[in-house]
């Protein structure tokens, strides 16, 4: 049995007991990680993903960090006040062996899934607290409503209603515009709060 990973950017055939050298993978040397990005697998049933195949994945174990051979970048221009750059590279990368792979059942396998070395796990986690204060933001707005649509009102006087915890129609129409001193309020501006409240 094969099957077709994609991690890195990359795609790899691989089989049980093949070793790759892959992007790195925020993992240490010994750790077992499990790959989820299953493209294809092969065997006596072919099964192609669109683009992925559900429950499918390649779990390997990590055998070392390292770097891939040196990469000599030149750059040369010429004529006239020419100039000359040389840069090396070695990319980082990581060495797996292919232990097992799993044609169905792969979130239940409770193995650690290969992240690469600049992706963080963290987000994914805070993803419902983005989504449930996202959800309480517009029952915020709606409880207010927009006081510049009071004649006068514009988005200074506005937000200055705000802060003073004015912040609906019915909150400005109960203003006693003798007694209240927190900001400067118009009598007309009660007078169309009132209307604009019913």
């Amino acid at each position: 049995m094969f099957a077709v990973l994609k991690t890195g950017g990359k795609q790899y055939k691989v089989q049980a007991g093949d070793i790759l050298r892959v992007e790195k993978l925020a993992a240490d040397a010994g750790e077992k990680v499990q790959f989820n990005d299953v493209l294809m697998l092969g065997g006596e049933n072919t099964v192609v993903g669109a683009p992925f195949v559900e429950g499918a994945a390649v779990q390997a174990d990590v055998i070392d960090q390292i770097k891939g051979e040196k990469l000599i970048k030149f750059v040369k221009r010429r004529r006239k006040h020419s100039s000359k750059r040389t840069v090396g590279h070695r990319q980082k990368l990581t060495l797996v062996k292919i232990t097992d792979i799993l044609a169905s059942g792969a979130d239940k396998s409770g193995v650690k899934a290969a992240m690469g070395a600049g992706s963080v796990a963290a987000p994914a986690a805070a993803a419902p607290a983005k989504k449930a204060a996202k959800a309480e933001a517009p029952a915020a707005a709606a409880a207010a409503d927009d006081l510049t649509a009071i004649t006068g009102v514009g988005p200074a006087a506005a937000k200055k209603l705000a802060d003073a915890g004015i912040s609906s129609y019915a909150q400005l129409a109960a203003v006693d515009v003798d007694t209240f001193d927190a900001v400067k309020v118009k009598p007309e501006w009660v007078e169309q709060a009132k209307e604009l409240a019913k």
